[in-house]
């Protein structure tokens, strides 16, 4: 798979019962000597495909294929969990709500969600089939390294992944951090 970051090898699995796709992106022998770098991306359609400055997803997404195919070895596991896993259409509602001074989280349970409903055993599922036992963890996100851990994965380091907030994305960087735990030093 060329990409503007590199070549990859691109797979895609499905979750079953519920028959939710995951896209995985490889570089290199996963299964050699060095520990592989993994980025579990949740699909941002907003951030990742048209650009918005409201969040860090798709700077997340390409400085993490920058690094992984710098580094030789890795993978990105994109997960198909919009807006925590709300979907699409209700993140745009929450978007909605957001402009009216809400944050991500209050918006969330104003629709009636939690405030993240994602999971991660499809990742680690994916993980385990493709031989990967041990990671340096590229996330910001400390339920996710928890997740990875808890299910046998060894999370050998946990390499941050920030942006600097600017006018648009500070309110949410400061959310998510407050709210959700996230380790983000430049908010």
């Amino acid at each position: 798979f060329p990409s503007q970051f590199g070549h990859f090898r691109i797979l895609g699995f499905r979750l079953e019962p519920s028959g939710e796709p995951f896209v995985v992106l490889t570089c290199g022998d996963l299964r050699g000597a060095g520990i592989p770098l993994l980025r579990i991306h949740s699909q941002c359609l907003t951030g990742d495909a048209l650009g918005s400055l409201r969040c860090d997803c798709g700077f997340q997404l390409q400085e993490a294929m920058r690094r992984i195919q710098a580094s030789g070895q890795g993978l990105l596991i994109y997960q198909m969990q919009e807006g925590r896993g709300i979907g699409i259409l209700n993140k745009l509602k929450t978007y909605a709500i957001q402009d009216r001074g809400v944050d991500t989280v209050e918006a969330n349970q104003l629709l009636g969600f939690e405030a993240d409903l994602r999971q991660y055993h499809g990742c680690v599922a994916i993980l385990r089939h493709l031989g990967v036992e041990r990671v340096a963890f590229l996330s910001n996100n400390p339920a996710k390294v928890e997740a990875l851990q808890q299910s046998g994965i060894e999370v050998t380091a946990r390499i941050p992944l920030e942006i600097q907030p600017d006018d648009n994305s500070a309110f949410y960087l400061k959310t998510k951090k407050e709210k959700l735990g996230h380790l983000l030093e430049n908010v």
